[in-house]
């Protein structure tokens, strides 16, 4: 079977492609510590590779640098039979820079390189025109106009793949020949008129990027962002939670009161409700930053965010993440990725757990109900309990800039960065079904690759907890145990062992602190009976100052494992997930005990 790989530089719609040529028969390699995916496919007579879009072989990141090598092992291994480069047409001159290196390795290695063109209904929709037959008599090479969006052309590139009819002669060019000069020949004498697209895109960019508009139209599109992973994927959420309830009662109903029911209703299916419910937000997540990325506009938002983030370490891209890290850091650290600098991804991945997220609202909630007085100020306009909301998330978004700050100018100081380079792309409605092949490939991932350690620690948590005296004893097990053996530790913040166990077990999941500290006091169903809980937290004899020291603590704490699993996940090592707990863990200790000075 003859086997193609695909390449060219990125936003030339490759993806697209070759989602057109092989449909869903696809598999995705990741390298380890990159985010780089080779995507492989194949129809009954030839098999694609699609490697990452790169900008030249002299790879600036180190994802392009790896989809460079595998290129070229891939060649030199006789791995693939043929290469389809893929050029925007929109775009002719920056396409034809890397085609023709491609080209040029290619045919060092003795295969032959077939061209598609493809945005020609871009091209016809300005009612302008691109050479074909010129562009591919002076490339020496078979050549196919194709809109992979439309399905224009796909037919007879198809057919062309299937039998391969190419007899290039190679052409090895010398270390000083010149291909960016060559393909702004090539464009020029082929390609289309393209001041119009130019003027069409700065006509749009006039008022995306504006000083008055685009800001306002910015905060709507990332207001819309936000809300959207809540929103959209609430029904989804609470859709598996019901059935995860509904497969744990159906198969534990008719069990006998024991340890094989308990380990069952609170282990296995406690466990998967624990990871698997935020499948849902990652799938819409991944969707909507794909719609803001396949129209152009992510681009924009990188280029509005840029100088402010710098500042702090960061950069423009790194504001999605930091974004979406206030509705769960698991889908805003998947986010990164859309950071090519290395040394900014890795500041941007350590920025996002400080995020406050959705699992802290109930420790908020509860603490800030049970010490802050429900009282409005300025004539009734604010409440003190909002503005404790506000200034806690505004603490924790502080405490991320000055986190990165201080990194990007200590640890990262002599990292090699990169600088911002942003390709501003034309902008087109998005592909729907290519979109959700890589929204459903993203939960999967997170499934198949975070699931497996979440679970394991769930596992350990319930058997601590559960031990040795059984269920309902959760004050005399061995997490009982660990929590008075840590009670030393909370003493100089005013808490208790019963407020240790709290804390241990909010390493699962932060909200489980609620519940967790309503057993502890003997009330059934705390999520549900807040205000006993909060008389009782009052009753048990919390100072106001340890109440303060708590928020701060869950304000900056990584009491998430599935945030740790995530981090494992892209930055392919343990030591990163182990160097951030302990240091988010003792920074969170710090600040809560010089909270508790500032307020005893």
């Amino acid at each position: 079977m003859n086997s193609i790989a695909i390449m060219g530089k990125p936003n030339t719609g490759k993806s697209l492609l070759f989602n057109r040529l092989t449909g869903m028969n696809q598999r995705v390699a990741n390298f380890p510590g990159v985010t780089t995916e080779i995507k492989s496919g194949q129809t009954t007579d030839f098999s694609l590779v699609d490697f990452p879009g790169a900008y030249t072989f002299q790879a600036i990141t180190r994802d392009e640098q790896v989809a460079v090598e595998r290129f070229e092992f891939a060649l030199d291994n006789k791995k693939i039979q043929t290469v389809l480069c893929v050029l925007d047409a929109t775009q002719l001159s920056a396409s034809l820079r890397m085609a023709l290196e491609v080209r040029s390795r290619a045919n060092h290695f003795g295969v032959p390189v077939v061209f598609a063109v493809n945005m020609m209904d871009e091209i016809k929709s300005l009612k302008l025109h691109v050479d074909i037959e010129g562009l591919g008599k002076a490339l020496d090479a078979p050549i196919f106009a194709i809109s992979a969006r439309t399905g224009e052309g796909i037919k007879d590139l198809g057919a062309f793949l299937r039998s391969p009819k190419t007899d290039q002669v190679p052409t090895d060019q010398n270390e000083n020949f010149d291909f960016y000069q060559h393909a702004r020949e090539l464009a020029l004498k082929f390609g289309p008129q393209t001041d119009l697209i130019v003027a069409k895109k700065n006509k749009l960019d006039r008022f995306f990027l504006s000083s008055t508009f685009g800001g306002l139209l910015f905060a709507a599109i990332m207001l819309f962002l936000f809300q959207a992973i809540f929103t959209w994927a609430g029904p989804f959420m609470d859709f598996i939670e019901n059935s995860i309830a509904w497969a744990s009662e159906a198969t534990t109903g008719g069990m006998a009161d024991g340890l094989a029911k308990d380990f069952l209703n609170d282990a296995i299916f406690g466990g998967l409700g624990s990871f698997l419910v935020f499948v849902p937000q990652i799938f819409f997540l991944t969707f909507i930053v794909g719609v803001l990325e396949d129209s152009g506009y992510l681009a924009r938002a990188a280029l509005i965010c840029h100088r402010p983030l710098k500042f702090f370490g960061m950069s423009g891209k790194s504001f999605i993440p930091l974004l979406t890290g206030h509705a769960c850091a698991i889908p805003a650290i998947i986010a990164a990725r859309s950071v090519d600098s290395p040394k900014k991804r890795i500041l941007t991945i350590l920025a996002v757990p400080l995020m406050s997220c959705s699992a802290r609202l109930p420790v908020y909630g509860l603490l800030i109900s049970a010490f802050i007085p429900s009282v409005t100020v300025a004539g009734g306009l604010f409440g003190l309990q909002g503005l404790a909301f506000f200034g806690i998330f505004g603490f924790s978004i502080v405490a991320a800039l000055v986190v990165t700050s201080l990194l990007s100018r200590t640890t990262y100081k002599d990292e090699t960065d990169l600088p911002f380079v942003l390709e501003l792309p034309s902008y087109r409605l998005p592909h729907w079904k290519p979109l959700l092949i890589r929204s459903a490939r993203s939960a999967y991932q997170f499934v198949s690759k975070a699931g497996a350690i979440i679970f394991t620690v769930t596992v350990v948590i319930w058997a601590l907890g559960y031990f040795p005296n059984g269920s309902g004893h959760l004050d005399t097990s061995f997490l009982a145990v660990l929590g008075k053996a840590i009670e030393p530790v909370l003493a100089p913040l005013g808490l208790d062992w019963k407020y240790g166990v709290a804390i241990l077990t909010s390493f699962l999941a932060r909200e489980v602190f609620v519940g967790v500290l309503g057993t502890m006091f003997g009330i059934e169903a705390a999520d549900e009976n807040v205000d006993s809980l909060i008389d009782t937290i009052h009753g048990s004899g919390l100072t106001f100052a340890s109440g303060m020291a708590l928020l701060v603590f869950y304000a900056i704490a990584m009491q998430c494992v599935s945030t740790l699993a995530v981090i494992k996940q892209e930055l392919g090592n343990y030591k990163a997930p182990i160097l951030i707990f302990i240091g988010y863990s003792l920074a969170a200790y710090l600040c809560a005990w010089a909270t508790y000075l500032v307020f005893s």
